[in-house]
């Protein structure tokens, strides 16, 4: 039977009235007749509330009777009452450091699933920290990284390595990561989160030693090897003829991938090599293009925030809650290459895997919007374990998320 079969709703959207919530909404609404899921809105405006389901039902009739639930991210007892009611939690209310604490402490406390679109580490490990243990002993799923922060590189990764085992018999002892193509706005929300670090950073000098620590997640931390330190600088890759340069998500996605590995009892191998990095042209375009990634991302946000007038530059040109245009959210697109290097179990040959990973819209809101919706409805209705915890996509959901993504048009393949 499902978990918590016999309450109200199967989904609450939390946060159903900011630009990336309302993007969710409009997902779950027009894929509402193959789902079938109970869903509600959620916020603390029940004025808002009701614009949103307005709109909705303008394209979706059914959505005029959508429910609506009011709660306050900073109030435990009417978060208690909303969790609840529900099966599966969806929160896009950001920076998750600053709102996020209570939902998570809530759904941890009853036993309901959780997921979210958080890239911040330092949160993530407080969180890990303060609601693991706990949300084992209720079975409550708490899955992070639900968006284009992580699920490419942590279901990539798994797609890689179950190609592998099946295959050859063994895993890759190293995968690389490489943005071939990324082509969309910067999210309002991300930005906010990454300033939200900044300002951490500077308060408290320990969360710059968790943001440093490729192994920040892990449910033991430790130091990790030179090697998996992050590409901050420009590189040419002899054997993909092409120069590489840094990932802006990286910080994230190689801890996220890493927490995969642990806490699947590390299938991939205590030693297993990650990395993340921006895939550029053969010639000098690409070195220059490489070079000016390098140049842009090292420190160049941490400087910026340390600004007054550039940071209120910052904060207003790409603000939380607003985003870009439907016509520019279709245009955009994303594809990511994987390298997985291992050993053949069979022939004792060196193996080489190609992987691919790619995705229509926008990758911080329509693809992002869809990764999320997909990830409730997985954790609500699909055949995955039933074990707790704060986990990752690959952790909790694994290949079952990989299939729902397939079919919502996403691309997950491997050759060699």
């Amino acid at each position: 039977m499902p978990k918590k079969s016999n309450v109200e709703f199967d989904i609450i959207l939390w946060g159903a009235t900011g630009f990336t919530g309302r993007l969710v909404a409009e997902y779950l609404a027009r894929t509402q007749d193959a789902h079938r899921a109970r869903w509600a809105l959620a916020g603390r405006d029940r004025a808002r509330l009701e614009q949103v389901r307005a709109s909705l039902a303008t394209k979706h009739p059914a959505c005029a009777e959508l429910p609506l639930v009011l709660g306050d991210a900073k109030d435990p007892a009417s978060l208690d009452a909303m969790v609840a009611r529900t099966r599966v939690v969806i929160t896009t209310v950001g920076p998750y450091a600053r709102h996020g604490d209570e939902l998570v402490a809530a759904c941890a406390r009853s036993g309901t699933d959780y997921c979210d679109l958080t890239g911040e580490v330092q949160w993530m490990r407080r969180m890990i920290d303060a609601h693991h243990a706990r949300a084992r002993e209720t079975g409550a799923r708490i899955v992070h990284t639900c968006g284009f922060d992580s699920i490419p590189s942590d279901l990539g990764v798994l797609v890689v390595q179950e190609h592998m085992r099946q295959h050859h018999g063994s895993h890759c002892n190293r995968v690389r990561y490489l943005v071939k193509k990324l082509r969309g706005g910067v999210s309002g929300g991300t930005v906010a989160s990454m300033l939200q670090a900044v300002d951490e950073t500077r308060a408290d000098p320990s969360v710059r030693r968790v943001l440093g620590n490729p192994h920040a997640l892990d449910p033991e931390p430790r130091r990790g090897r030179p090697e998996e330190r992050d590409q901050f600088g420009v590189r040419y890759d002899a054997e993909l003829g092409r120069w590489t340069g840094p990932f802006v998500m990286a910080a994230v996605n190689t801890r996220v991938v890493r927490r995969s590995n642990a806490l699947l009892g590390y299938p991939w191998g205590q030693d297993f090599l990650y990395s993340e990095a921006s895939s550029f042209a053969p010639g000098v375009k690409g070195l220059l293009a490489a070079a000016g990634m390098s140049a842009g991302l090292v420190g160049g946000l941490f400087a910026a925030a340390s600004i007054p007038p550039v940071r209120r530059l910052i904060e207003k040109r790409i603000a939380p809650g607003e985003g870009p245009s439907a016509e520019q959210r279709e245009r955009g697109s994303f594809e990511i290459r994987l390298i997985g290097e291992g050993t053949s179990a069979k022939t004792g040959s060196p193996v080489r895997l190609e992987g691919r990973v790619a995705g229509k819209g926008d990758p911080g809101y329509a693809a992002t919007s869809r990764m999320l919706s997909e990830s409730a409805l997985c954790l609500a209705f699909d055949d995955i374990p039933k074990e707790g915890g704060v986990l990752t996509p690959a952790s909790s959901m694994g290949m079952k998320l990989v299939e729902r993504l397939r079919r919502a048009d996403m691309t997950f393949e491997v050759t060699g």
